[in-house]
């Protein structure tokens, strides 16, 4: 497949275009202005190949031609700290709009599970969550903000929630439920976030669906 990945100069953004470029597919890594990023070049890569391009994931008009003509479209935007910010919500109105301008359909978008609750146990329904909402509030009423504008859209969306995200490899073991969260799903190597978004891509029954995942 064609595919459009913002958010590419992150840690997660590198390793699902790793995994991407791997698979087989032709993944367009969309970086900021002045990234130093540079495409991963895997081993046992099955013909995949990888494009860096540079543009402003803010500007519908910039990005409109970079999603033009491809499968599907994939964000793991962050926001840059615990601060208040606005990345989340404008960069999915910006992605939205340009895919809407192009015709492109599938779009995944990574969020966060710690905004859900509903099958949460009763400590982490009442003691954790409650922590993390005054810790992360400003992030997470970003990330709200985001999944309703990403649900109000007409596009085939899926939106992935994952726990705290670790480093190294994929555990290979990815627990998953769009009707709630995974009990006693804590965390998630960022492997396995890539992975699941692979996976999603052509898994019609997430589409339109929010899914938390965890290991």
């Amino acid at each position: 497949m064609k595919l459009v990945v913002f958010g590419a100069s992150g840690r997660m953004g590198i390793e699902l275009v790793r995994q991407g470029v791997a698979a087989g597919h032709e993944v367009t890594a969309v970086v900021r202005e002045g990234s130093t990023v540079q495409l991963p070049t895997p081993a046992g890569s099955v013909g995949g190949a990888g494009e860096l391009v540079t543009a402003d994931v803010m500007d519908p008009q910039a990005i409109a031609s970079v999603v033009e003509g491809c499968d599907a479209v994939l964000s793991v935007l962050g926001p840059p700290g615990n601060g208040p910010s606005t990345v989340l919500t404008d960069g999915a109105q910006s992605v939205l709009r340009a895919m809407g301008e192009t015709g492109v359909r599938r779009f995944l978008v990574v969020s966060v599970a710690g905004i859900h609750s509903k099958g949460d146990g009763p400590v982490t329904k009442y003691v954790v969550k409650p922590i993390l909402q005054r810790i992360l509030r400003e992030p997470f009423a970003d990330a709200r903000r985001m999944e309703q504008l990403v649900r109000a859209s007409e596009l085939d969306w899926t939106i992935v929630c994952p726990p705290k995200l670790t480093t190294g490899a994929a555990k290979g073991t990815i627990r998953s439920n769009t009707d709630g969260t995974v009990r006693g799903g804590f965390t998630i190597t960022r492997a396995d976030v890539a992975a699941y978004l692979l996976s999603a891509i052509d898994n019609a029954a997430v589409i339109r669906k929010t899914v938390v995942i965890a290991n």
